[in-house]
Order: C-alpha cells, then structure tokens, then sequence
C-alpha cells in the first residue's frame, strides 16, 4: 500500500525496520512520479545520525520511478516497547528538464511565490525477525510468481547483514542500473521518433513521385497525341 499526492506516490507508506542487535537494517521506498513534468524529491527525517538515506534528493522524469534505500544503523538495545516516534518528510516539486539528477538546486524545496510544494510524512515501525516475517505474510507484500518484472526488479531482495560499504556499493550498482535503463528506454523513444519522420518522408516522396509519373505521362501522350493527328506534309 502506498501513499501520495498528485506529483508522487510513495510505496510503502511507513517505513518498517527489522530490528537486530548490532546490525544494519534497510528499507527501500518507490518514488513515483505521477505526472508529465520532471519532478524533484527530498526525503528529510527527524532524527538524521540514526538514518542513512540514499539519494536523498532527485528527479525522477515523467511517469517513471525512483528507488531510495534508506538504512537504519546499527542498534545496540532494543527500543523500549519496538516503539519509534522517528518521522520522515518526503517533499516534491516540479523542476525544468535541464535540472540535472544529481545536482538539484538547494533553493528547488523554498516555498516562495507560486511554486508548489508537496510534502509526505511517513512513520516509522520497528519489528523483529518472526513479527516481520507474519506481517509480510498477513499482508501480501512477498512478491508472488505472477507479479510484475519491473516491481519485482524494483524490490529485488538484498542480502541481509550488510556493512553501510556494502549497501552503498549495491545502492549504487542499482543506480548503474536504472541509468541504464532510463538510456534505454530513452533511445527507444529517439528511434520511435526517427521511423516516425521516416515514414512521413517516404510518404511525401510516394505522392511527389507518383504526381510526377502522372505529369510525365499526361505530356507524353498529349506530345504524341498532336504527333498522330498532325497532317502529313506535302
């Protein structure tokens, strides 16, 4: 289940953590962009030195989607009652196509004149091992033989126990990865466009050939036609 407003949509809606002692739990959240327009995000949280979030900050292009993997560090206790008063923000806005994905402006997010800007608050839920395990039965959420490739791309499992090196090296391997993607998909759309324009070419050229062939025609046989009907000379 996820959440949203008219540029995006966040699945899933909370944030929800496998809690186990001295060791790094994640959790990846779809951005998606719900419009035609380039739309910029900026995931915020209330308490940043427990958080690892990654990017923190994009654009995701029309009608496509981003991945942000958020880790929790390590924990050395358990929180009283697996209870978590964290909070994330997750604000959006529309930017120009030249913005660049990496490199969004620090002023994108100000609230001044006309601009709007969406703001998303998602909980946090802290779980253990068997508790989460229940929940993802009772809800769901396990991707099932039938599901969509490219949603189940999108939540690949990662393995557990991973270094903050190791999830950012997988983090970045995905972002190789949906790069490459987006060029593809890119480059599919450029040709669509050139056998496009080749098409009305080749189509313009049939009629102008085929007008021609006609005019041709219709000077030769009224060429000929005065030739037969002439008179013959003395």
């Amino acid at each position: 289940m996820g959440g949203g407003g008219q540029l995006i949509s966040v699945y899933p809606e909370e944030l929800t953590f496998e809690i186990e002692l001295e060791k790094a739990s994640y959790c990846n959240l779809k951005v998606v962009n719900n419009t035609e327009h380039h739309v910029a995000f900026k995931v915020k949280t209330t308490s940043p030195r427990k958080y690892f979030v990654r990017p923190n900050t994009s654009v995701v292009q029309p009608w496509d989607s981003s991945t942000v993997i958020v880790t929790l560090q390590a924990q050395k206790e358990y929180p009283p009652g697996m209870q978590c008063k964290d909070k994330f923000l997750l604000q959006s806005t529309k930017v120009p196509p030249s913005v660049d994905i990496d490199e969004v402006p620090s002023d994108a997010f100000n609230k001044d004149g006309d601009k709007i800007i969406e703001e998303l608050k998602l909980r946090v839920v802290y779980t253990t091992a068997g508790r989460h395990a229940n929940l993802e039965e009772q809800s769901g959420l396990t991707l099932s033989a039938t599901g969509s490739s490219r949603e189940g791309s999108d939540n690949l499992a990662m393995p557990k126990n991973l270094s903050i090196e190791e999830i950012q090296t997988v983090h970045r391997l995905k972002e190789e990865r949906d790069s490459t993607l987006q060029q593809n998909h890119q480059l599919q759309r450029e040709l669509e466009l050139l056998k496009r324009h080749k098409n009305r070419k080749d189509a313009r050229f049939s009629f102008t050939f085929a007008a021609s062939a006609g005019l041709i025609g219709l000077v030769v046989g009224f060429i000929l036609n005065l030739t037969l009907s002439a008179p013959p000379t003395a």
